[in-house]
């Protein structure tokens, strides 16, 4: 069965980073789902049962096709990049597709689960470490995380101050944009990373992701 977005409920909470991919992705195409429902993670409305049933994870976002919901993000926006294909978020070139993908899959794969809620939930939960100590947790894989991000965005070549890849956003420059967005939400010191930074300012001077962002606490 074909999947249309004009059939599909998008779940999303503002201050999730995985959202805030989708939702850059969909800006950046000019399209909108057919409903949006907010999903209030802080009262743990996604760990409901029939939340949990919709794509069978306690988490956003999650598209609502009607007979059949998707979660994670980064599945959710190559669907998007076939089905409405233009402008392309991951390049028809092979060799620029990797390099994406690589740089989409260190913050998506690398980072950004060991900061997730769940995560560090834990870690001043049934681990007993201190708010501090939760802190430094977060912010020790955030640096170490951007580290690689600004050795792989140094490979590509280029100045500064343009996209992770070519002339146009792409998968690559939506999932830093939104890890940005959260180091600096929660203190952490990322000033050293130069790279990263002027592809945030870069990105974040376009209306697809200033539009997408949550707004201030």
């Amino acid at each position: 069965m074909t999947l249309h977005l004009s059939d599909a409920t998008l779940h999303d909470f503002p201050y999730s980073s995985s959202s805030f991919r989708l939702r850059i992705a969909l800006n950046l195409k000019g399209l909108t789902p057919r409903a949006v429902e907010r999903v209030d993670l802080r009262g743990g409305r996604h760990l409901a049962a029939d939340f949990v049933a919709l794509a069978g994870a306690p988490a956003v976002p999650v598209m609502d096709f009607g007979h059949r919901a998707f979660a994670q993000s980064l599945a959710l926006i190559e669907w998007l990049d076939t089905a409405h294909p233009t402008p392309r978020l991951i390049p028809a070139d092979a060799e620029d597709a990797l390099a994406v993908r690589a740089i989409a899959l260190t913050v998506a794969c690398d980072i950004h689960p060991l900061n997730v809620p769940r995560v560090l939930k834990r870690l001043t939960g049934p681990m007993g470490l201190t708010e501090a100590a939760k802190q430094d947790w977060y912010a020790h894989w955030v640096q170490e995380g951007f580290a690689v991000l600004e050795r792989q965005l140094a490979a590509q070549g280029g100045g500064p101050s343009t996209f992770c890849i070519g002339e146009s956003p792409t998968l690559a420059d939506i999932c830093i944009v939104p890890q940005v967005h959260n180091a600096r939400r929660f203190g952490v010191d990322i000033d050293g990373f130069g790279r990263v930074l002027d592809i945030y300012e870069h990105c974040m001077a376009e209306d697809a992701f200033r539009d997408a962002a949550p707004a201030p606490d």
